[in-house]
């Protein structure tokens, strides 16, 4: 007998909204987060616009101590942090440094770098024969399993606690893991997510390979343009998710608030095999991750209402269309309505997935289809697979019954599940 698992939770840290309520009014408006930045024109990106969440230093310490932030220098860790905190206070739990180990309760919170900064300031330390000014934290920082650590510590887990690192699929992947461990009995409870810096050194890299859009400096919001044939590439961003997964026993013994359920899903890769590369995806392996998910829920592909997609405004949106399309059996007018995030708050890069999952949950809750903005052109090779009113540029209200939710990462990696609203 496998145990349901539910949604208890949520904590969210993102461009266009700090907090569940922020973010969920951002959505519903189609509130774009993207911005002009001036460091990154000084340091001669071609790309000068990104979604970096305003988080003030009071609102900082509201989650780490003095002594904590001594040193402090990781935005990875503090994005992960507070919306890790968040989710858990949101699911009903308090947060005290002095409660006893829950050996019922796990993390899995995944990464992509960890305190580049810090490294940075290593470095140069160094190579100035300064070792010993480096600071007692230093490794906590800069160690991918950072965000883990901090976590775990405030929060006294003494289940699993892992960090998982798997590029823009890191946080679908993450939620699951824990939804494993739960369903299969190791676990009451887990939260899970992931979080990516703001560093000039993590954006950098995307921008050297031509990726990232550098037409919209001028016109930030308009930037993020997934499935537009004005699409010119992604516009980078930051933040954190956090999602509480519980067993359906234990949430109803607490008499806590469902969300959602979450019914199942698939992890997979591509190989870099049949045209799936470092960079691009293997559609077969693609397709595969979601009629795999499909089964593993146990649904038929024509019971999804809405598929919150990866689509992260370049060239492969028609791709990733396309194999959805053969995936579900489903084109043209018969095809779910269907949108994305980044459009309002850029690609996330390692924290997309959890924020975008905490994004697929908000709309279950409360039974909307958040809008794509920037999309009122839509791409001609997509209008050829589908309508384009599946694609709504409005707030929808609807009724959601299921959602499924996918990531597609660098290295040919794929994670997709599926969310049922709770009855």
């Amino acid at each position: 007998m496998k145990n349901r698992v539910v949604i208890t939770g949520l904590g969210v840290v993102a461009p266009n909204g700090v907090g569940l309520q922020a973010f969920t009014n951002a959505i519903k408006s189609g509130k774009s987060g993207i911005t002009f930045h001036q460091n990154l024109k000084d340091k001669g990106f071609s790309c000068c616009i990104g979604g970096i969440p305003e988080v003030s230093e009071e609102k900082i310490q509201e989650y780490l101590t003095p002594l904590q932030l001594r040193g402090f220098n990781s935005t990875s860790i503090l994005y992960g942090v507070m919306a890790g905190i968040d989710a858990w206070k949101n699911a009903g739990f308090t947060v005290d440094e002095n409660s006893p180990l829950d050996y019922d309760t796990g993390l899995i919170f995944g990464t992509g770098t960890s305190g580049i900064e810090k490294f940075r300031e290593a470095i140069y330390k160094i190579d100035e024969q300064k070792v010993r000014r480096l600071g007692s934290t230093s490794v906590l920082q800069t160690m991918a399993s950072g965000v883990t650590a901090y976590l775990s510590g405030i929060l006294g887990f003494g289940n699993q606690v892992t960090t998982n690192s798997s590029a823009c699929t890191t946080g679908t992947e993450a939620l699951l893991m824990g939804f494993e461990r739960i369903k299969n009995g190791k676990a009451k409870r887990m939260l899970v997510g992931s979080s990516s810096d703001s560093s000039l050194y993590t954006w950098g890299g995307f921008d050297a390979m031509r990726v990232m859009t550098y037409k919209h400096n001028e016109s930030p919001e308009k930037g993020s343009r997934p499935m537009s044939a004005t699409a010119s590439g992604f516009v980078p961003g930051s933040g954190g998710g956090a999602l509480v997964l519980e067993s359906l026993e234990s949430a109803l013994a607490r008499n806590a608030t469902i969300y959602a359920e979450v019914l199942g899903g698939n992890i997979n890769a591509g190989g870099q095999r049949n045209g799936g590369t470092l960079t691009a995806p293997n559609a077969e392996a693609v397709q595969k991750c979601i009629t795999n998910a499909i089964a593993d829920a146990k649904i038929s592909a024509k019971e999804i209402d809405v598929i919150n997609g990866h689509l992260t405004a370049t060239t492969k949106d028609a791709l990733e269309i396309e194999n959805w399309t053969k995936a579900l059996g489903r084109k043209g007018a018969n095809f779910p309505l269907i949108n994305s995030l980044k459009s309002q708050v850029g690609h996330c890069l390692a924290a997309a997935g959890a924020i975008e999952c905490v994004a697929s949950v908000i709309q279950i809750k409360e039974q909307f289809v958040f809008p794509n903005i920037n999309c009122e052109d839509v791409h001609p090779e997509i209008v050829s697979l589908i309508d384009k009113n599946k694609i709504p540029t409005k707030k929808t209200d609807t009724n959601i019954t299921i959602l499924a939710k996918a990531s597609f990462g660098f290295g040919d990696v794929n994670a997709c599940v599926i969310f049922k609203k709770y009855n």
